[in-house]
């Protein structure tokens, strides 16, 4: 719960910064750069050295990857019909099709299933959400981008991308001992990003920008709070059939707000800014309506 208050918190003091006045126009910009390259790299080293894999969480590993691909499909089927920008197109892509699996994601698990079903959560997040946003985000955050990249220069955005190099380093430090002190100053640094992130939403969002944007808002907030975990629920366990707690815990890790890390990097591709903020701000704050919900129909099916 505390860490539920820290997220609305830190929300509030970007608005009131941005209203204030107290930070110069832009300034988000500065925290986002902060966020990419020391933040989440030095989360997602310290968090991955401790995961252990099993094969039987391959399904729930799967789960950010088939999200994401369902989100792609369904706002690019959409995007001509209902005449989305192609920046309003990447932006629910990204903001619509990654959930967040972390700072959320984990506090409510430990809330609705226990702090032992936090270990599947931390593996979804690490090798599912924060992956798929490494690698596949950043390809459709730099194809719908304004102006043209290459292929090259795509597949150089994608391999340089801070957090992918952070993944490769942790698995090269998986067999060895991390001293202390580095884990101690990988915590410190990890521990800004969901603060930080969420000034910098505070300091976009802007609710009189909203104008125009309410067909797009609501059309991502229904997949990413609805539609997709519905869909992926139907697929897990109507098809495939599985009824463990690990898939209560992975279809509930499905119906969680857009992930900050993507809005992030949506943001600084410019992607709909105004757009992104606001899935963000509210579809966090929706989700704690709708995810008590899904975890009463998880636990009843």
């Amino acid at each position: 719960m505390n860490n539920i208050i820290l997220l609305f918190l830190c929300l509030l003091i970007g608005i009131a910064l941005r209203v204030a006045k107290k930070v110069p126009e832009g300034g988000h910009s500065a925290l986002n750069a902060f966020i990419i390259h020391i933040s989440l790299p030095a989360l997602i080293i310290l968090q991955l050295h401790n995961v252990r894999l099993q094969t039987s969480l391959l399904f729930s590993i799967a789960m950010p990857w088939l999200m994401f691909a369902l989100g792609v499909l369904f706002f690019w089927a959409l995007s001509a019909r209902l005449k989305f920008s192609r920046q309003t197109t990447g932006a629910l892509m990204l903001a619509g099709g990654l959930a967040n699996t972390s700072f959320v994601g984990l506090p409510m698990i430990e809330a609705f299933f226990g702090a032992p079903s936090m270990a599947t959560g931390i593996l979804i997040d690490q090798l599912g959400t924060y992956l798929v946003l490494s690698t596949l985000g950043v390809a459709v955050a730099a194809i719908y981008s304004p102006g043209k990249e290459s292929k090259t220069a795509i597949l150089k955005r994608i391999i340089l991308f801070p957090p992918l190099i952070a993944l490769m380093v942790a698995f090269a430090l998986m067999p060895f001992e991390l001293p202390v002190w580095f884990t101690d100053a990988l915590k410190r640094l990890g521990d800004t990003l969901a603060p930080l992130a969420l000034v910098s939403v505070g300091l976009q969002l802007r609710f009189d920008q909203s104008s125009g944007l309410v067909t797009a808002l609501a059309t991502g907030l229904g997949f990413k709070l609805i539609l997709a975990p519905a869909a992926l629920a139907l697929l897990y366990i109507g098809i495939l059939g599985t009824m463990e707690e690990t898939t209560r815990v992975t279809l509930f890790e499905a119906a969680m707000g857009p992930q900050i890390g993507g809005a992030i990097v949506a943001v600084q591709h410019g992607l709909n800014p105004p757009l992104v903020s606001l899935m963000v701000g509210l579809g966090i704050s929706l989700s704690f309506l709708t995810l008590p919900l899904w975890s009463y129909a998880l636990h009843h099916i």
